[in-house]
């Protein structure tokens, strides 16, 4: 069992599913009240992790890393390295790659809401932001619940994005997923079959708490 790998995979998915709560409800919140007619060019763009093969984002995405882009002469300047085969750059394609499993839960979730609370809220007088806060988020929050929950377990499986984008460095970018490819590829399976069984139960454990999470939530009702 690797470690080493283990715990930098889950060090991964805890910045990218918290990062993507400060990312994803903001886009969340636009896609579910925003009037554009042409919104669903954000929705699909927004959900096209979910169908595109890894590799092809995975490789768009470390092209945008580079040396050669904007972004990677930009953070090169900065740091003496391109982003490209980083952790950062870990975070970022996974950022990108789990974006569409935090967002449509959360969509989800403001969409559920029943509008004359916030018309009722609105005709008090209260803002936007202010019912936002007051009203759409305590009833969301099984949807925010399920949407981190799907991020961390979707970043700990990840292999296509995360080996395009960061290669298989010791301690810097090699992830158990990799890891577990690597020891099937040298025949090591009674160590792969340890990982991936160790994956297997996290994986379980980690759905298991949010069906029983949403469950209880909506047999008393929304938090006070």
């Amino acid at each position: 069992m690797n470690w080493e790998a283990f715990w930098l995979t889950v060090r991964l998915a805890a910045v990218v599913s918290t990062l993507l709560i400060a990312i994803g409800i903001p886009i969340a919140y636009w896609l579910t009240y925003s009037r554009w007619r042409w919104k669903f060019l954000v929705e699909a763009a927004v959900a096209l992790p979910i169908v595109l093969p890894p590799t092809v984002l995975g490789f768009y995405i470390l092209v945008a890393l580079g040396s050669r882009s904007p972004l990677g002469r930009w953070w090169e300047s900065l740091t003496g390295h391109t982003l490209a085969f980083t952790f950062e750059g870990l975070v970022i394609g996974s950022l990108l790659y789990s974006l569409p499993f935090a967002v449509q839960p959360f969509a989800a979730s403001f969409g559920a809401v029943d509008k004359s609370l916030l018309r009722a809220s609105a005709s008090l007088g209260h803002s936007p932001v202010q019912t936002f806060r007051r009203i759409v988020l305590p009833l969301s929050k099984a949807g925010l619940v399920t949407g981190f929950a799907l991020s961390f377990a979707h970043t700990l499986g990840e292999f296509g994005v995360v080996l395009m984008v960061g290669g298989n460095i010791p301690g810097v970018t090699r992830t158990i997923s990799i890891d577990v490819y690597d020891q099937v590829q040298t025949a090591n399976y009674s160590s792969a079959n340890q990982t991936a069984l160790l994956l297997l139960i996290i994986s379980f454990v980690v759905l298991s708490m949010v069906y029983g999470f949403n469950r209880r939530l909506w047999a008393v009702g929304p938090w006070r």
